[in-house]
């Protein structure tokens, strides 16, 4: 029972650190409230995360309402290793903030940097830990909101207009996919995740289950810079502030594609994706994704646009392996995510 609480706490102390980090009147004490939080959620994550594996998957239920009418967060293996990995790269971006922040935001703005990332960092935790898809849509709007405060706070000017794409991009992302939720809820009734596994057998012939389907797909797709919908990427990560860009090419795209493949694997099933063209799709984006991005990384100029473009190549390989529809494409892709979040949160960090 004291572990399903601390299943909660990772989300929570953020959540509640945020508004108050806002109120803070410098940045020295946001900053410390910050680091304290983003450690503490790094080492709950990390006990859940040893727990799941030694006992199986923890079920947690918000305010005592049992699934699939309330809202339930299931853990298992999977989102369990994603809490960590965004944990750990919080963590490492807000220690990397101590310096870089001074340069990049002014004093007077530095409380409302940090809260606004303490959110960013609530929704893609949030995101990876519940198990009701519409919740999934909401903790994606409140990273996604702050992620576009945390871009435009860049020194640079044109930070604004890379935020203002971002925006563009995320809120067609993001309404492609409450379309989708919205189609799939009405095709079964429901929207908690394994509710969903349950019931969409007898609704996956439906016309309105398979457009919902779509509608998810492209939307999370747009929210991974999965290719050719990652024209926002390159520019968002040039122009932002250099810790922004760390903590969010360590935690974005990999919890995007963390949802992705918990729809088609979890949600829907690899029969039905083989039912349709989704896997011969990833396949061959991913494979162009691969080539395209490194063609770009090459030509550019400077560090920053050339780790960006790699990004989208290897986005790629992640497409790539959820293309395969496979228990070892899964595991391949799990494994290439956390060598790349750690690997290009540190190439960032260098820059």
């Amino acid at each position: 029972m004291v572990t399903e609480h601390l299943s909660v706490l990772p989300v929570a102390l953020p959540l509640l650190a945020a508004p108050l980090t806002a109120m803070m009147p410098g940045g020295k004490s946001a900053w410390a409230t910050a680091m304290a939080t983003t450690a503490l959620c790094f080492l709950l994550s990390a006990q859940v995360l040893a727990d799941v594996v030694s006992g199986g998957p923890l079920h947690y239920a918000l305010g005592g309402w049992a699934p699939p009418w309330g809202i339930a967060y299931k853990i298992d293996g999977l989102n369990a290793l994603m809490a960590v990995i965004v944990c750990a790269m919080a963590a490492l971006a807000v220690a990397y903030a101590k310096a870089s922040v001074k340069e990049d935001i002014a004093a007077a703005r530095q409380p409302l940097f940090y809260a606004a990332f303490l959110l960013c960092f609530v929704g893609l935790l949030g995101i990876c830990l519940t198990g009701d898809i519409f919740n999934v849509f909401v903790f994606l709007e409140i990273s996604s909101l702050a992620s576009y405060t945390l871009i435009a706070m860049g020194r640079h000017r044109r930070a604004l207009t890379a935020a203002f794409q971002y925006l563009v991009a995320g809120t067609i992302g993001a309404s492609f996919f409450l379309i989708g939720v919205g189609l799939v809820y009405a095709a079964t009734g429901t929207l908690n995740m394994e509710d969903l596994a349950w019931r969409l057998p007898t609704a996956q012939h439906r016309q309105t289950a398979q457009t919902g389907f779509a509608f998810i797909i492209v939307g999370i797709g747009l929210k991974a810079a999965v290719f050719p919908l990652h024209q926002w990427l390159p520019r968002a990560y040039t122009y932002a502030p250099m810790m922004v860009t760390a903590f969010l090419a360590g935690t974005a795209t990999k919890v995007a594609m963390y949802v992705l493949a918990r729809v088609v694997f979890t949600v829907f099933s690899p029969d039905y994706a083989r039912a349709t063209v989704l896997d011969e799709a990833l396949v061959a984006l991913g494979a162009a994704a691969v080539i395209y991005g490194a063609v770009q990384a090459m030509r550019q100029t400077s560090v920053k646009p050339l780790l960006a473009w790699s990004s989208v190549s290897q986005i790629g390989y992640f497409t790539i392996g959820l293309g395969l529809l496979s228990a070892a494409g899964l595991t391949a892709v799990m494994v290439f995510m956390f060598n790349h979040a750690l690997i290009k949160t540190a190439l960032f960090m260098a820059a």
